[in-house]
């Protein structure tokens, strides 16, 4: 599989126009977050969705040769605004339903931070795992994956307590959304392929989709985000650990401007492309 991208990357655009730039920048499929990438409607509520609508965002996509392997959500799951929640899992909710007829496999998501940086309590992963469990059983109804990423300074943070809630809320209709770069931070970027290691033991069968992004240590010694092939990121163990776990996953690149997603996209394949060389030598 070629290695993708995050539709919004292009700016916020008609869904014709969009498509045509996604396309001539030489991507096969998106990750495609409707109320951050297209402008000529307005997703922020819920029920904008219509089979029409849906199959001809489909088929303009594929008009450009694009996919759309992935919808994204990026929406908050333990807010406590109770109308705020319920406004979120059914925006979650209509993705889902019409997913197949934007043929996407996966609605995908991180469950949400605490944008002043106060603790998680116990109420809030309560929360999430009711959230989580209500959004598995709809995407079973609509023979969907809910795909779930770890994110630093989220509620769900690490690869370990990712691992948890697939426990504590068990469904084969929830999958992972891989992504070490959401798990380095500034104290462990030194013990990275520990961390990326540790991320495949626990979460590795999981696993139907990766995203792609850099990090590196800023001047000031910050961790900071980069695109792929521009920063720090063991890549080769990440794709060889990918390759082992979930050959022809489809990959999913974030972080780079216009500019910078050819360079960014050869960088992440040659590492694919070795990866799966090796593979094919232990195979024989």
């Amino acid at each position: 599989m070629t290695v993708g991208v995050l539709a919004h990357l292009f700016g916020k655009l008609p869904y014709r126009e969009l498509a045509a730039k996604v396309g001539a920048a030489g991507f096969t499929h998106v990750q495609l977050a409707p109320w951050r990438a297209i402008s000529d409607v307005d997703f922020n509520k819920p029920g904008k969705f219509s089979p029409g609508l849906a199959l001809s965002i489909a088929e303009e996509f594929r008009k450009h040769g694009v996919s759309i392997s992935v919808l994204g959500c990026y929406l908050h799951f333990f807010v406590q605004d109770e109308e705020l929640l319920r406004e979120n899992v059914e925006r979650f909710k209509e993705l889902i339903r019409y997913a197949s007829l934007l043929g996407a496999p996966i609605v995908a998501a991180e469950v949400g931070r605490n944008e002043d940086g106060s603790a998680y309590t116990e109420q809030d992963w309560r929360v999430v795992k009711e959230v989580v469990r209500e959004l598995a059983d709809e995407a079973e109804k609509w023979g969907v994956f809910v795909g779930l990423e770890a994110a630093n300074d989220h509620l769900v943070g690490t690869a370990a307590e990712l691992a948890t809630l697939l426990e504590e809320v068990p469904s084969s209709q929830i999958g992972v959304v891989i992504d070490p770069g959401n798990l380095l931070r500034t104290e462990n970027l030194a013990q990275q392929d520990e961390v990326i290691r540790e991320a495949f033991r626990l979460l590795g069968p999981r696993i139907i989709a990766a995203h792609a992004k850099d990090r590196q240590l800023s001047s000031s010694g910050e961790i900071e985000t980069v695109p792929p092939g521009f920063g720090d990121m063991n890549y080769g163990l990440y794709m060889e650990l990918l390759e082992q776990y979930k050959p022809g996953v489809h990959i999913i690149m974030e972080a780079a401007q216009e500019h910078q997603m050819a360079e960014s996209k050869r960088y992440i394949e040659g590492h694919r492309l070795t990866a799966q060389k090796a593979q094919e030598v232990q195979a024989k």
